[in-house]
């Protein structure tokens, strides 16, 4: 009997769940470790911060649903893993014994590397839905007394689709109330262009992206650093080619959303051979730890490179369909190990994202995610919010039932109507 244990149950790990159940030979065990009993769709927490949804629609309890999939389920936050010993232990003071250990923990928030920087200070995130939920409270009160809004992403941040999402939702739920003319809109970002995404631009994401923002009358600030914040005012940093100052700004708001950096968890910083010095776990081509051959890893806690040397630092962005091809591999390499094999399956990495803009958005198809590309490509226009839509409610639906068939990659590709884009990866 093999018992492998994966930590974290966000969309990494509760795929992970799902697809290593069906891996598993009779006698094996499956657990999973979390800090949060109940999973919550990420992709949604934009139009939870504007109350276009609850924590309702998106929420799903988990416990019951891996029982119906004999899943043990432990919702106890991990306090350090030791992978000498083939164990993790848990903040209650118990540990768990592994034969395989899977992370998907997602990121730490590294809200505390900029002063006056997140939900505690005062800037707003909807990186989790309790952030996005405060951000909420925090706009429907900038609507009683509308000023400046920034939105955007800070130095080191690796996910800024929903930045350009979350801009456009709020411009668009201003239209609505009628106040869009009373709120000066600048998005800020440490991309060296607009549409860079951590990826170099995807198609035309720079032109796509730049037309949207004229067209809504968001200006935007490019290469930029946030140096601190404080009540209402955000002090920035334009950052030349060579790395020197070229700018200081002090920019006043009534609002502001700015994504930060991400880093590993406490519980595995630090160890030497396993994670980088972010706290990225380190893996091969098949998800696997060089150091520790049990131990695999999926999702945004993997460590990956940047594209390049950048102005100001720019992480790579792991996307949804990405992340389920790591879960693919990782659970059908496990399988393998399991049955006497090796290691053979690997991850596409491919990029396939729709990005709501309120009333419209922009999708667009990387594949692989990181250039040189096959395919290379995006568009934009009103059925792309209406996918979105589609999409949030088929993978919740698919999440409830607790089916393990491919999410992402069956929906995404679907929806755009590229079927065939998946026989060439």
């Amino acid at each position: 009997m093999a018992h492998v244990v994966i930590m974290g149950a966000g969309l990494g790990g509760v795929v992970m769940a799902y697809e290593m159940k069906d891996q598993l030979r009779p006698e094996d065990k499956l657990t999973v470790i979390t800090k949060d009993p109940k999973y919550h769709f990420v992709p949604s927490n934009p139009w939870i911060a504007v109350k276009w949804r609850s924590r309702e629609d998106i929420q799903i309890d988990l416990a019951p649903t891996f029982a119906k999939r004999g899943i043990d389920f432990r919702p106890t936050p991990a306090k350090k893993v030791h992978p000498k010993e083939n164990r993790v232990e848990l903040v209650d003071g118990s540990s768990i014994d592994y034969d395989f250990l899977v992370i998907a923990t997602g990121p730490e928030l590294a809200f505390d590397e900029i002063e006056g920087f997140g939900p505690d200070g005062h800037t707003q995130s909807i990186c989790h839905i309790d952030h996005a939920e405060k951000a909420a409270e925090a706009f429907e009160e900038f609507c009683k007394n509308p000023g400046p809004i920034i939105l955007g992403a800070a130095q080191g941040a690796s996910c800024f689709g929903p930045a350009y999402e979350f801009t456009f939702i709020v411009e668009t739920e201003l239209r609505r109330r009628k106040i869009r003319d009373k709120v000066p809109m600048t998005f800020v970002t440490s991309e060296p262009y607009v549409g860079h995404l951590g990826l170099d631009g995807v198609g035309d994401t720079k032109g796509l992206l730049e037309s949207e923002m004229r067209e809504h009358h968001i200006k935007w600030m490019t290469s930029t650093r946030v140096k601190k914040v404080e009540a209402g005012k955000m002090t920035v940093e334009e950052i030349a080619d060579d790395g020197s100052v070229k700018a200081e700004k002090e920019m006043p708001f009534g609002f502001a959303m700015m994504l930060p950096a991400f880093r590993g968890i406490e519980a595995v910083r630090g160890i030497e051979g396993l994670v980088n010095p972010r706290g990225f776990v380190i893996v091969d081509k098949n998800q696997c730890n060089p150091t520790y051959r049990n131990i695999f890893s999926v999702g945004v806690c993997v460590a990956i490179p940047p594209m390049g040397p950048t102005p100001v630092p720019c992480g790579v962005p792991k996307t949804g369909f990405m992340i389920e091809s790591m879960v693919t591999a990782t659970a059908q390499n496990i399988g393998q190990i399991l049955r006497g094999g090796v290691s053979t399956h690997e991850g596409t990495w491919n990029a396939v994202c729709l990005a709501d803009f309120g009333d419209s958005g922009i999708a667009f198809v990387a594949q692989p995610q990181i250039p040189p590309r096959n395919v290379n490509w995006s568009s934009s226009g009103k059925w792309v919010h209406a996918a979105k839509i589609g999409f949030e409610k088929y993978f919740i639906r698919k999440m409830r039932r607790g089916e393990s068939d491919p999410f992402y990659e069956k929906a995404m590709l679907d929806f755009l109507g590229i079927g065939k884009l998946k026989k060439s990866t």
